[in-house]
């Protein structure tokens, strides 16, 4: 049994201590923010964070969690309001979405340890494979994002979830505001 702790809250996984982080969390804490990729590493789509370093989820083991603080895209924030899911949105670096999750933890992990990074260092700390292209607004959401975290900028981009509920082009006619 491994035992660690995942977006603050202690869990025990009664798995084998080799599978990897990145199917503990899909599949038995039902956490499917964090994507499955590649399985080897280089697309970088299973991030989360590890005792506050990105790592990506399908090379870490359990038994290489015992003890740990695991934070994945859900714990970050659960009304979306961290400063790097606003400025992804804000700035339009979100696509169709599989590798957003792994990008936001990479991003979330660099600036707790760089608060003002350069277009160097975000290019380094985010080697996230990313098909739809997003590369060239992913340096000015993460800069964004870090003025944000700096109380220097706000950003009023990206609603919490839920919504209203209402969804305009299905409404029938006349229902609208």
């Amino acid at each position: 049994m491994t035992r660690f702790t995942v977006n603050d809250r202690p869990v025990q996984f009664e798995m084998d201590p080799r599978t990897p982080l990145l199917w503990a969390l899909r599949d038995a804490a039902n956490l499917t923010g964090t994507k499955y990729g590649c399985g080897v590493g280089d697309c970088h789509a299973c991030t989360v964070m590890v005792d506050g370093a990105a790592l990506r989820s399908c090379l870490i083991t359990l038994a290489e969690c015992e003890g740990r603080f695991v934070t994945t895209v859900e714990g970050l924030s659960r009304d979306r309001s961290h400063p790097v899911q606003q400025a992804m949105v804000a700035e339009q670096a979100v696509q169709c979405g599989f590798c957003t999750p792994g990008i936001v933890m990479s991003a979330a992990a660099l600036l707790a340890a760089n608060a003002n990074p350069s277009e160097a260092e975000v290019k380094a700390a985010i080697p996230n494979l990313c098909r739809c292209g997003v590369q060239p607004r992913l340096v000015r959401a993460v800069q964004r994002a870090a003025a944000v975290a700096r109380r220097e900028e706000k950003i009023d981009a990206a609603p919490p979830p839920g919504g209203s509920g209402r969804i305009p082009a299905l409404s029938p006619k006349g229902d609208t505001p």
